[in-house]
């Protein structure tokens, strides 16, 4: 049998039964399933989230994304036909001025406004409103321009900074594969990890939903070290591989920062024979993109990342990752392979599907331990 080719989107899909989607958190953030994958020997084992501190020494250091998840998701209608409305709120590019993804029927045009709903519990009606002073609490922003990948430029009134502004007429952007459901208060309770104090993203880091104060107390009473780094995932996280090979594919960039205190805590980690445990793929792309701009050394940095890693990635700074179960075809499921080998990572989807795991943002996890010794 031939080879596949690693650079064809084909040999990263697989078929996975709808019903293993995990459409809603588990009751207990460490109560899933943990698969732990060892590259060097090619070993698959089963067990527990919460027996995660077994598997990690003293002197490991963990290292967490604190970013937050921002409530991205409006809801409204367009002023002039009254059609139903839903954009995602991507980055503010300047003051009054947002980029979007949007849906409706029909075409949207330049120049045409659309009307947004207040989040529940929002301020008064009447204490904001559209941009002719009448809006009744809703927010009236303009079409501007569409740009080639199908976003939005955007006129927003002036009620202030995004984050403000979305506070009171957003909402938590699910995944679509969650049934293109509205978040609810389970959703608002365990859809950001316990970490997250930096608002940007549109996607939690969702590796880092299975950490529980106690959970990361036993990790610690254990020797193991923590640190965070920012990395505020964006609308990437959600798009399919683009063209049929990975080497045409334009990776999204994303915003991120290493902070010294990281560099220092891996540091003394490495100092005293631990091992840098990602908590997450965006978590390992920050300290890799770090590390290109060290010149191959971990440094401190901030600023915009388009690592893509795939197969034959030399890594630099990570050693062992933490992760869930990725959707077939993506640049999430290519980083994983990269790490632990792409035969064994078949191995481990084909045996996560047989013993029925929960896949994507709200599922099980993988812990590859790639250690030489």
């Amino acid at each position: 049998m031939s080879s596949p080719d690693l650079d064809h989107l084909n040999s990263w899909h697989y078929e996975l039964p709808p019903e293993l989607i995990a459409t809603r958190p588990s009751a207990r953030r460490d109560g899933g399933r943990l698969m732990v994958i060892d590259p060097v020997h090619g070993r698959i084992q089963h067990s527990m989230i919460d027996a995660l501190p077994e598997f990690l020494r003293t002197d490991d250091v963990l290292v967490f994304n604190n970013t937050r998840v921002l409530p991205a998701r409006l809801f409204g209608h367009r002023t002039a036909t009254g059609g139903r409305w839903e954009g995602l709120f991507v980055e503010e590019l300047a003051a009054g001025r947002w980029l979007i993804l949007c849906e409706t029927r029909g075409k949207l045009r330049p120049g045409e406004t659309v009307s947004v709903r207040p989040t529940a519990g929002a301020s008064p009606t009447g204490q904001i409103t559209g941009g002719n002073g009448d809006g009744g609490g809703e927010l009236e922003i303009r079409l501007l321009e569409k740009w080639a990948d199908g976003s939005w430029v955007v006129e927003v009134p002036d009620h202030g900074p995004a984050q403000a502004v979305l506070e009171q007429f957003g909402s938590l952007p699910l995944p679509p594969y969650m049934g293109r459901r509205e978040a609810d208060a389970d959703d608002e309770r365990q859809y950001q990890t316990i970490f997250a104090s930096e608002p940007g993203a549109v996607a939690a880091p969702t590796a880092g939903l299975h950490f529980t104060q106690e959970l990361l107390q036993r990790c610690r009473r254990r020797g193991i070290r923590t640190a965070e780094v920012t990395l505020h995932v964006g609308i990437g996280t959600f798009r399919p591989i683009s063209g049929p090979r990975l080497s045409e594919h334009q990776m999204h960039d994303e915003w991120c920062r290493v902070p010294q205190s990281a560099c220092d805590e891996i540091a003394a980690a490495r100092a005293a024979g631990g091992r840098t445990v990602a908590v997450g793929t965006t978590s390992v792309r920050s300290l890799e993109a770090a590390a290109d701009v060290g010149g191959g050394a971990l440094t401190s940095w901030q600023g915009r990342t388009r690592l893509f890693i795939r197969p034959s990635y030399q890594f630099r700074v990570v050693d062992c990752l933490l992760t869930n179960f990725h959707l077939p075809g993506s640049t999430l499921l290519v980083l994983v392979a990269a790490m632990a080998g792409y035969d064994l990572i078949r191995e481990a989807y084909r045996q996560a599907i047989a013993e029925r795991y929960r896949f994507y943002s709200y599922g099980d996890a993988m812990l590859i331990l790639r250690d030489e010794t």
